[in-house]
């Protein structure tokens, strides 16, 4: 009887590893890189603001600590404001509201005046800035009234409206129309030549035109020009309830101030420079992705 033949193999051979398993350590290696360099931009975005912000209330609160009689000291804002800072949405009737509900109703104006703003302004510039007929008649009547102060015009508007809140909603429209006008002209005069060319030799109709040609060379300038009117109606919209009363951003300042409240005004302040940041930045974002899709179509 034979014997079995001699084998050096121990067994059978060991399975390799999936790929995916192999994968796994490049790919978190990957995501950790990913999210330190989500870190580091965070970080270059926040640090620096927070810090400038840190050194200017340290002196701030430096100053006013040593001379008293000014300002006051931001460690006595919170103690005055806490209430107004920590509970901004307390409605307790009429004009006794959170600083939210003062500047919701500012918004709400401010959202309706400048939305026509923007549109008559908008259709103006593109006349003025596609006729000369219509540049040299209009363009002199809209450089003299738009350095016309807002406020300027509440004594006409309340004149001829005879109620506030229609009087406000002027004033704004007429703060905002200016830029608007002026950027959607400069836009739509410095559309390329080779655009042009390209309309007539598609021969295009004028609303073929205006959609596929001007209105998307002219985008970058209409947003710039609305950014610009939306600060200014932000503005506007703040002095105007100063004067006219009634639930708003203004009207919470001024009659802080005759209440000899000046923490509060303070903190209504910050408010308003938030929100007229945020403002700026969505009119902002929204002209980035208009001009995105006006490239791509």
């Amino acid at each position: 009887m034979a014997l079995p033949a001699y084998s050096t193999d121990s067994g059978p051979a060991p399975a390799k590893p999936p790929a995916e398993i192999l994968a796994m350590p490049v790919r978190r290696t990957r995501l950790a890189a990913r999210a330190a360099a989500l870190g580091n931009d965070l970080a270059g975005v926040l640090v620096p603001p927070l810090v400038t912000l840190g050194v200017l209330l340290f002196l701030w609160e430096l100053i006013a600590t040593t001379k008293p009689g000014g300002l006051p000291a931001p460690s006595m804002i919170w103690l005055e404001s806490r209430e107004l800072i920590l509970h901004p949405f307390y409605d307790r009737g009429g004009v006794d509201k959170g600083l939210f509900w003062h500047a919701l109703t500012s918004l709400q104006r401010v959202a309706v005046g400048f939305s026509c703003a923007a549109v008559v302004g908008i259709a103006l510039g593109v006349l003025v800035g596609s006729s000369k007929v219509a540049h040299r008649g209009l363009d002199p009547l809209f450089q003299v009234l738009r350095t016309v102060p807002p406020l300027a015009w509440l004594p006409i508007s309340l004149a001829a409206l005879h109620q506030a809140n229609p009087s406000a909603l002027f004033v704004i429209f007429i703060t905002a129309i200016w830029p608007v006008i002026i950027n959607t002209a400069v836009g739509v005069r410095n559309v390329p030549q080779d655009y042009r060319n390209v309309g007539r030799v598609l021969r295009l109709s004028p609303a073929g035109y205006f959609f596929k040609i001007l209105l998307p060379a002219a985008t970058p300038y209409i947003f710039t020009g609305l950014r610009i009117g939306i600060g200014m109606s932000w503005l506007a919209i703040v002095a105007s309830e100063m004067l006219l009363g009634g639930v708003g951003v203004g009207f919470f300042i001024w009659d802080q101030y005759n209440a000899s409240r000046i923490s509060d005004i303070v903190v209504a302040l910050v408010w308003v420079g938030l929100v007229g940041f945020a403002l700026d930045r969505l009119v902002g974002l929204l002209g980035r992705i208009v001009s995105r899709g006006a490239s791509a179509g």
